[in-house]
């Protein structure tokens, strides 16, 4: 008899709540993008590559121990790489769920919008943007303001939220920067434990945009760089 339950079948995760409380998410090989193209920023599944799961568990449970170590707070318990798992402590989202996206260049969806003004892959200095999960709107961007005034995210939390994602983000760049690879942008994901703002889901290469050499890296190959 299973001692999971199963709570969300989402995009790249599986998500089951265990026995004790905690949370089992499952790491599948599938990855976002569009005709069969990987784009970390694509509301759909568009390619699956085969040892993604466990390469996404991998780099996950390693930025998530040096994420720790340097004192910002997840919701990480520990990971089963032959099994593709990570057990974590529950966490509950803002709204229906935030994305919280760190860019260091200009590059994706920022261009898309903002390419009368930006160039492309002109640098920028961790700009922190957080938009709504809502596949049905696109992932629309939401402001400081508009999260307060809907109830989703109070002001002060909000800046808590950004000082982390800074923070964090600039690790995770100087990290991949000392493997000579430099980190376009990255989307994260926060909740709450208890009453604190902790990091949650996951941090791999389905979820930034990482160069070197002026060439991108897909998630897999980003594995082997990180971790060898």
């Amino acid at each position: 008899m299973s001692t999971c339950k199963l709570v969300y079948e989402g995009k790249t995760k599986r998500v089951e709540e265990l026995a004790d409380g905690n949370y089992l998410l499952t790491f599948k090989d599938d990855a976002t993008g569009e005709d069969g193209k990987f784009d970390p920023g694509a509301n759909t599944v568009g390619l699956s590559i085969a040892g993604l799961g466990r390469g996404g568990l991998r780099l996950t449970e390693y930025f998530f121990q040096k994420i720790e170590l340097a004192g910002y707070p997840t919701h990480f318990v520990s990971a089963d790489i032959e099994g593709a798992t990570m057990t974590v402590k529950p966490a509950k989202v803002f709204g229906d769920g935030l994305e919280v996206i760190c860019r260091f260049r200009a590059v994706g969806s920022f261009i898309r919008r903002y390419g009368h003004y930006a160039r492309d892959g002109q640098e920028l200095e961790a700009f922190v943007e957080v938009t709504l999960k809502d596949d049905e709107r696109q992932d629309p961007p939401i402001t400081k303001d508009a999260l307060d005034m809907l109830g989703i995210l109070s002001a002060e939390e909000y800046e808590i939220l950004k000082e982390l994602t800074q923070k964090i983000c600039r690790l995770i760049r100087d990290e991949l920067a000392a493997k000579g690879a430099e980190l376009y942008d990255i989307k994260l994901e926060f909740g709450r434990v208890n009453s604190e703002i902790v990091l949650i889901d996951e941090i791999s290469g389905g979820n930034m945009r990482v160069y070197k050499g002026g060439a991108s890296i897909d998630p897999l190959d980003l594995v082997e760089l990180v971790l060898g």
